[in-house]
């Protein structure tokens, strides 16, 4: 189980890690065109002419790593923590060499070591977003050491003051609008991961849950298979006793016993199939209708005739290896809808696609508003009982690792209503097979 848990948390962190990735490169192609830009409109409206070679050679290298960056995440790489911290420790250090070749601290855009110390708190982790901070310090003490000073023509040289205020409104603009572009995307981004890492360890703890159930229910299938087999044995000896053959009325209530006991002892089967502990059975050949009309003859079985009805729509028959565990499921889920509907219990069998669909409805008094909002956790019934519940929690498991999935709704005319998804590959016949 350790194992698994690390893998529900690994998984939607990665996933988030590579949405950050791919917003640091973003950031970084604005950059790119910013710095272009910048370059441009300072030559040719304050005719500033910063050295263009080292400012154009960082931006041909923010290029290159932008583009190998989209090539690593294109291979579905895990991008780690130190990877992106790496990234803005990288864009850290190209901004600090172009602003040592442009002014230094006297360049108002300074400030924007302050973007990269905001987006790796966010992104980081506490040791790494640290890290930044203490990088982006590093290069503010390094930019007072010996930087390329800027030419100012007129009227700024009489008042660089004047030029660096008009440059700072501009960084600040830049900074705000950046920061909350970014940061609501990353907090988005962020918010997703925590879902999907609820999502998963709330999977991972039903999974656990069905393996404990499972271990429950075999342990309880061995254990009653002894006593079953002793009845049946003595059931057998009563019904062929020349001393109670001539009893038609205890005849007829042995042969109710014998079927109930080969029935509760079809269900120990059942439960030892679908726990993988069946032994020297094969796999049983079927089709999709016989499945069906199987449990619908099930569900009859004891029943007043008429309450149980079948409606297949479903066409072209498909041939199926039979999954007692799906037949379980869905055999609970008629006896359910048996109980607070006795009088009628509907199944509709239909097609969609490659995806067969299974409606089971009844005319009880439908599904709790509760009930429809937590569909599919274990203990949430409608029948007050402790422990309740279990039958759509095993169906919404089941159907799950089969590549299916359920859905219930309150029906129109009353009552509840199962709608079972099925792909039919998930049961399909291998070839060789039979």
């Amino acid at each position: 189980m350790t194992d698994l848990s690390a893998l529900t948390v690994a998984v939607p962190e990665a996933a988030a890690r590579r949405r950050n990735m791919r917003l640091l490169i973003q950031l970084r192609w604005l950059a790119v065109g910013g710095q272009l830009l910048t370059i441009a409109a300072v030559g040719a409206l304050l005719h500033i002419h910063p050295p263009l070679t080292p400012l154009l050679a960082a931006i041909g290298v923010l290029i290159a790593v932008n583009l190998a960056s989209r090539v690593l995440l294109r291979r579905d790489r895990v991008v780690s923590n130190a990877e992106l911290t790496a990234a803005l420790l990288f864009d850290v250090a190209v901004l600090a060499w172009q602003l040592h070749h442009s002014g230094g601290l006297a360049n108002p855009f300074a400030s924007l070591f302050l973007l990269q110390v905001v987006i790796g708190a966010i992104l980081l982790t506490p040791a790494s977003s640290w890290a930044i901070v203490a990088a982006a310090l590093l290069a503010i003490a390094a930019l007072r050491i010996d930087p390329t000073p800027l030419l100012l023509p007129l009227p700024y040289t009489d008042d660089p003051m004047r030029l660096y205020l008009q440059g700072s409104l501009v960084c600040f603009v830049l900074i705000a609008v950046l920061l909350v572009a970014f940061v609501t995307r990353i907090n988005r981004n962020i918010s997703d991961r925590d879902a999907a890492l609820a999502s998963a360890r709330q999977r991972a703890a039903e999974e656990d849950h069905i393996v404990r159930m499972g271990l429950l229910a075999s342990g309880a299938a061995h254990e009653l298979g002894t006593p079953l087999s002793t009845l049946s044995v003595l059931i057998g000896d009563w019904k062929a006793s020349p001393a109670l053959a001539k009893d038609r009325e205890l005849q007829e209530d042995l042969a109710d016993m014998d079927a109930a006991v080969q029935r509760c002892k079809a269900i120990v089967s059942g439960i030892l199939m679908s726990a993988g502990e069946a032994r020297g059975e094969a796999p049983q050949l079927t089709s999709v209708r016989a499945f069906l009309t199987q449990i619908v003859e099930e569900s009859r079985a004891g029943r007043m005739p008429g309450t149980v009805e079948f409606n297949d729509l479903f066409g072209a028959d498909v041939a199926i290896v039979s999954d007692p565990a799906l037949r379980q499921v869905i055999g609970n889920v008629m006896d359910n809808a048996a109980e607070v509907s006795p009088d009628w219990i509907g199944m509709t069998a239909s097609r969609d696609g490659d995806m067969a669909v299974i409606e089971i409805a009844d005319r009880g008094p439908g599904f709790s508003d509760e009930m429809l909002e937590n569909f599919g956790q274990p203990y949430r019934s409608t029948k007050g009982r402790p422990g309740g519940g279990l039958g759509l929690f095993l169906l919404v498991n089941v159907l799950r690792k089969l590549g299916g999935g359920a859905s219930v709704a309150n029906r129109d005319a009353g009552g509840a209503l199962v709608r079972i998804f099925l792909p039919l590959s998930a049961l399909a016949r291998e070839e060789g097979e039979g």
